[in-house]
């Protein structure tokens, strides 16, 4: 996660979130040559630890309490943040392999729950969640496989554990059309099985209305339709349309 900070929000955007992740602040300006060279390179290395580090970035020129707080004399000027206290820091623009060193000492070390989360069988996922009963990637993941297996209603009894977002929406959802039989199930922009989403799908639209099932099932498979297949959007719109 990137996020652009000014002088009014960088105590939420650093130090408070500096509670909960790693936070690296990173002071830059448009006119900083070495600044440009850093910039997406410090982005990819954060990114690829996939939210375990967080990254703020302060143009200096901008925002010049900021860079007054951290007594910078040269940019860029990269500072780490951990419990609201600096914990690591480095002048100008380094190499990507020392990047990486840099974010690799924020990241925190692999719990075993992370490693059993890793495998991703059911025992596997089954164990992590005896180490960490609420984990939200054990929860979705053991959710899917039980779908799979038949078992729907545990599945969704699984996943009203956490909050119905992201990934645990589009298995709950799954698990939904499985309880209600739904003779489909979305296919991407092509292959075998469209038309016969297509004609389900057009059918349930005459019917949400008034009929609560055809809906909850056309926006479970709404949930479930690949983001890049173009009827998504298109079926949203017609939903919208029929019932406002």
């Amino acid at each position: 996660m990137t996020l652009d900070s000014t002088d009014v929000s960088f105590e939420n955007d650093v130090l408070v979130r500096s509670e909960t992740v790693p936070v690296i602040v990173d002071l830059w300006a448009p006119w900083c040559g070495p600044c440009k060279t850093l910039s997406p390179v410090i982005e990819r290395v954060v990114e690829a630890t996939a939210g375990a580090v967080e990254l703020v970035k302060v143009n200096v020129d901008e925002n010049p309490r900021v860079a007054q707080s951290f007594q910078v004399q040269s940019i860029p000027a990269v500072f780490a943040i951990k419990d609201r206290q600096v914990v690591d820091q480095f002048i100008g623009a380094l190499g990507e392999a020392a990047i990486r060193d840099f974010v690799g000492r924020l990241v925190p070390a692999a719990s075993q729950a992370d490693e059993l989360i890793a495998l991703g069988d059911e025992p596997s996922l089954r164990r992590a969640l005896e180490l960490e009963p609420d984990r939200p990637e054990a929860i979705v993941g053991l959710a899917e496989i039980l779908v799979a297996k038949g078992e729907p209603e545990d599945a969704l009894n699984l996943l009203a554990k956490i909050p119905d977002a992201g990934e645990a929406r589009r298995v709950a959802a799954l698990a939904r059309l499985a309880i209600a039989g739904s003779p489909v199930l979305p296919v991407g922009t092509s292959g075998s099985g469209g038309v016969a989403l297509d004609e389900h799908m057009g059918a349930l639209l005459d019917r949400v209305k008034t009929d609560d099932e055809a809906r909850q099932e056309l926006v479970d498979l709404l949930e479930t339709m690949d983001s890049s297949d173009p009827r998504r959007e298109q079926y949203r719109r017609a939903l919208a349309s029929r019932l406002f």
